[in-house]
């Protein structure tokens, strides 16, 4: 295994991991269409995204600490693992295809009951959903009332309108396109109120706004990226 021996010999002070506070002089590139460098952990395999939501989580939320019913679309492995061990979870994970999935299913059309979950984590799955819409509307009828979930996608904030065109075909062109080959769409800021239209309450978190520059950068978070932070009214 190569990943023990790019975890020592990057071992250093610069840069840390909040999910297993490891410690790094830099982190991995990471990227399909365009390598991004010093932004994978060499420890948990996390980008930006994921360290940005776990402190979210940890910091501003009682999700470590509460009894709750929580459902996770496509569990990132990093997430999974602390995830299933946590005593105060009953943790439900589902996917089409992931190996890690409790029950496989089709997002746009869910085995589960009404008002069932109180945690919905659905990240960087809608993109590649060509009725997102439906899978929205999946979402919204499994939560609880009152009930919280984290719908994180790839969204470019510079675009008023979400951006899809099923006419190209190429995957190298799609990849560079759409940030990857299966990506339906890019999601521009109309995002958010798609997810108002459905019945959410909808939060656009920029969680590094209380972040300063030091901690960003420490953390290798992405400055500005809006976490979707989703709520079923009671």
């Amino acid at each position: 295994m190569i990943r023990p021996f790019l975890i020592l010999i990057l071992k250093g002070h610069r840069y840390t991991d909040p999910i297993d506070n490891k410690s790094f002089r830099s982190f991995l590139p990471y990227g399909y269409a365009k390598q991004r460098p010093n932004v994978l952990s060499p420890s948990t395999l996390t980008l930006e995204r994921h360290r940005l939501l776990w402190l979210y989580l940890k910091n501003e939320t009682d999700f470590f600490t509460s009894v709750l019913k929580v459902l996770h679309f496509a569990p990132e492995q990093a997430f999974y693992k602390r995830f299933r061990k946590m005593s105060n979870l009953n943790y439900t994970t589902t996917d089409l295809n992931s190996p890690l999935a409790d029950v496989k299913a089709d997002i746009c059309n869910l085995p589960f009951n009404d008002n069932e979950f109180d945690v919905i984590f659905c990240n960087h799955v809608l993109e590649h959903i060509p009725n997102d819409t439906k899978a929205m509307q999946e979402l919204y009828r499994v939560m609880k009332p009152g009930g919280m979930g984290i719908f994180q996608i790839p969204q470019d904030l510079k675009r008023k309108f979400t951006f899809e065109d099923n006419t190209i075909t190429d995957k190298n062109e799609r990849t560079k396109i759409f940030g990857q080959y299966d990506h339906v769409r890019v999601y521009g800021r109309d995002y958010f109120d798609k997810l108002r239209a459905i019945g959410f309450k909808v939060e656009e978190v920029d969680y590094t706004k209380t972040l300063s520059e030091k901690v960003i950068d420490k953390y290798r978070l992405a400055k500005g990226e809006i976490i979707p932070v989703v709520f079923k009214p009671k």
